[in-house]
């Protein structure tokens, strides 16, 4: 009954239409034709300056600094009081040519003049709102109202250099005072450089880069965003090194629809589109964001002290690079990412203006539905590789993988519903341990909803569910990891349905989603266990009371009804115990008790259609087929995922059992007994 309940759930869901859902929406982009390459830092006198004019507050921002470092700043700081600007845009509106570089002295940089709302023609332009609240502008009108959205707008502007003076990024602070959608915007802007300050305090990103072949995030400190901390989209030749990101609603990175330069290919890639290296992100509701997060490379970074460290995904319409494909993660730590931020949805202090929610004391609101308590989360991605990451103290999965049927991108064609996730790699990655070997294990290593092609993990993955995984082949060929499911099992589908319908906007948290807090017999599976074993639980007593009395209206216990009798008292026990473990399983996540719970379920199915086949030939065979049926799903569950069928054993046991309770309805229908005038019309006519 619970898979029956299942594929209704899933049916509906295949059928509704699917809503227009944004994490991040944009104008229409092209991608960069991957001709640029990454910027090489530049050094020697900047061309443009850029400090304030109160000297006693520079000199105490400086006064700490290594003599070397502070003698430079006090000797920029005296030209730029000569012939430098006072705001950041207005440097960026002299840059007039290729190659030049600005310099930021140590500062607050508010951007007086960018901040007031628009005013004239830019207060009215007639263009599309998105659902978030804000307007879809063109880079024309970008151009033409370059403040409608942005502190600091730097359009069209090539190989231009930014980089802060001080001794840290905290010594240059550039702060929208969530005035603004995003603090710095970086659009077409090819082989752009940013180094050594911060941003912060947005109502979408700190720091922006769009449509640009080359870029380089170096040092650079973004924190306190109603979104993103960095936001990189449709672009190529990026790299982000020795980075930062914390207090952020949605992803601390957030390369979004890289260049899908490796599409069609397999795990043979000739280089990246972006290269992630030793950042932290911690303190957001995700450390890291991927939608369309196609051929990246993330090494030797940390991801901590998130609701999720890592996602990469294809669960968002109009992202270029649908479906995601070809992430590479090495070398990372990923650790105690088990924040719970929700309880400020809860309590509504999410719902107050941004300015007023206490980022800077902690708060954060996120933006997205996720699993507290995950390490790397992949919703619909191919060809991603996950390589000697270290990976510890996740409340809840170190990874998690699932399908995303296509139709939630906007994919209506019904070749490609099942195009995810297939052919993703987990290696060598270490389990459960610190770096100082401390044992700090995970609730589980790897939680996998069973759809995909040619998914393997390494050999020496600890609990996971299912209990047993496709184990990856070496060397790595594409096909490796054996079982090929077109459709994930059937409860962790309606799981994954009911946990997507979060909303922060309507702050929608889905009741039964132990995302949000549901546990024990308040989380969905345990209702859906429960529902299907009391049906189960009643038929079976029906069948033993059936039994039973037969056995007293014949009075004769060496006869075969007696031995069918006992057989049926057998499965019975059998039965009722698989019931309720599959109810105690749903409740703690046991995969293992699910397995013998359907073990249990097989027994009792098993004797009673050999107890029943003398009688009811049909409806007793078709009874020892579900109980094999059971087997078979305890069997993948457990053993060893059955290859080569597009559907898993539970899909299948799912429907025949529905078209079993139907007939077993039939067959304990009381039968009428017969009236004495029956029984002689019956015999004159024999006559």
């Amino acid at each position: 009954m619970r898979r029956i309940a299942t594929m209704v759930v899933l049916t509906s869901a295949l059928l509704l239409p699917c809503g227009a859902a944004f994490a991040h929406e944009e104008r229409p982009v092209t991608l960069p034709d991957g001709t640029g390459s990454v910027p090489v830092l530049r050094s020697g006198e900047p061309d443009l300056l850029v400090c304030k004019t109160d000297k006693a507050d520079f000199e105490r921002r400086i006064a700490k600094f290594p003599e070397a470092l502070k003698d430079h700043n006090l000797d920029l700081f005296a030209k730029c009081q000569a012939k430098g600007v006072r705001h950041l845009q207005e440097a960026v509106d002299q840059v007039d040519r290729p190659g030049m570089t600005i310099a930021i002295l140590p500062g607050l940089y508010r951007e007086e003049p960018s901040r007031p709302a628009p005013t004239g023609d830019c207060a009215h332009l007639p263009v599309r709102w998105s659902t978030w609240g804000y307007q879809i502008l063109s880079f024309e009108q970008q151009q033409q109202c370059p403040h409608n959205q942005n502190l600091v707008a730097i359009l069209g502007k090539e190989d231009l250099q930014i980089e802060g003076t001080g001794a840290d990024p905290l010594d240059v602070v550039i702060d929208a005072e969530y005035r603004k959608l995003n603090a710095i915007r970086a659009d077409r802007t090819d082989g752009i450089y940013f180094r050594n300050f911060t941003a912060q305090r947005t109502t979408f990103n700190s720091l922006y880069v769009l449509e640009t072949d080359g870029f380089v995030i170096d040092r650079v400190l973004t924190r306190w965003n109603d979104e993103y901390g960095f936001l990189t989209f449709a672009s190529d030749h990026g790299l982000y090194t020795d980075c930062e990101a914390y207090g952020n609603g949605d992803g601390g990175l957030y390369p979004g629809s890289a260049s899908n330069l490796n599409d069609g290919r397999g795990h043979d890639v000739p280089r990246y589109a972006i290269e992630i290296r030793r950042c932290k992100s911690h303190d957001n509701a995700l450390g890291y964001s991927g939608t369309a997060g196609d051929s990246m490379w993330v090494h030797d970074n940390e991801f901590y002290d998130n609701m999720v460290g890592a996602t990469m995904d294809s669960l968002w319409p109009s992202h270029p690079g649908l479906p995601q494909n070809h992430a590479k993660f090495e070398n990372n730590k990923i650790y105690d990412n088990n924040r719970d931020y929700y309880r400020y949805t809860r309590d509504g202090t999410c719902a107050k203006p941004p300015a007023e929610r206490g980022y800077e004391r902690g708060v954060v609101c996120s933006q997205v539905g996720v699993p507290p308590g995950t390490g790397i989360l992949v919703a619909g991605g191919n060809y991603n590789v996950f390589r000697n990451n270290r990976i510890w103290g996740h409340q809840r999965a170190a990874f998690q993988l699932f399908g995303v049927p296509a139709f939630i991108r906007g994919e209506s064609d019904l070749a490609k519903q099942a195009d995810t996730s297939d052919f993703n790699r987990y290696e060598g990655n270490v389990f459960g341990v610190d770096p100082a070997g401390e044992r700090r294990p995970n609730g589980l290593d790897v939680w996998w909803d069973g759809q995909g092609t040619g998914n393997c993990w390494q050999g020496d993955t600890g609990r996971s569910s299912p209990a047993v995984l496709p184990v990856c082949a070496a060397p790595a060929p594409a096909l490796s990891g054996g079982a090929s499911r077109l459709v994930a099992e059937p409860v962790k589908v309606v799981k994954l349905y009911l946990c997507a319908d979060f909303s922060a906007s309507d702050a929608r948290l889905p009741a039964g989603c132990d995302w949000f807090g549901a546990s024990g017999l308040g989380k969905v599976e345990t209702q859906l266990a429960l529902g299907g074993s009391a049906v189960l639980g009643l038929l079976l007593w029906l069948f033993w009371r059936r039994s039973r009395q037969d056995v007293r209206r014949r009075e004769a216990a060496a006869r075969p009804g007696a031995l069918r009798h006992r057989l049926i008292v057998a499965g019975s026990v059998a039965g009722l115990a698989g019931l309720v473990l599959d109810v105690v399983a749903a409740a703690v996540d046991s995969t293992v008790q699910a397995g013998v719970a359907s073990l249990f379920m097989g027994a009792w199915w098993l004797c009673l259609g050999a107890a029943l086949r003398a009688g009811r030939p049909a409806f007793g065979w078709l009874t020892i087929v579900l109980g094999l049926l059971a087997c078979a799903d305890a069997f993948d569950r457990m053993v060893w995922l059955i290859p080569a069928v597009p559907l898993g054993p539970g899909w299948i046991r799912g429907l025949v059992t529905g078209l079993w309770v139907l007939c077993a309805v039939v067959v304990l229908a009381p039968r009428r007994s017969r009236t004495t005038e029956e029984a002689a019309e019956e015999a004159g006519v024999r006559a």
